[in-house]
């Protein structure tokens, strides 16, 4: 089971699992150049989303499927400071996934 998690600093944002650095999965598909964000629906929180999808599920088409909703649902709604699990992933996505 992976754990993701993100952090909030004065230095920025710095998102990781399994505590190494999470990829932002560019070469699956491209919402912004501005990197991650969380806490809002916009294209840095649906890039979040897409590269935690990318890493959780090992399948590009599959997280760009799902990751507007994820977005919506989860990534929206996280605290500055969050950790996030597998389980709770695929909780979250329900049958939709």
């Amino acid at each position: 089971m992976k754990t993701y998690a993100g952090i909030r600093t004065i230095d920025g944002l710095t998102v990781t699992v399994d505590g190494a650095l999470l990829d932002e999965a560019y070469n699956v598909k491209k919402f912004t150049s501005w990197g991650f964000e969380w806490t809002y629906e916009g294209a840095e929180p649906q890039q979040l989303a897409l590269a935690i999808l990318a890493d959780h599920f090992g399948n590009g088409e599959k997280a760009i499927a799902h990751c507007e909703q994820f977005m919506r649902d989860v990534v929206a709604n996280m605290d500055n400071d969050w950790t996030l699990m597998s389980d709770e992933i695929d909780k979250a996505l329900g049958e939709n996934a």
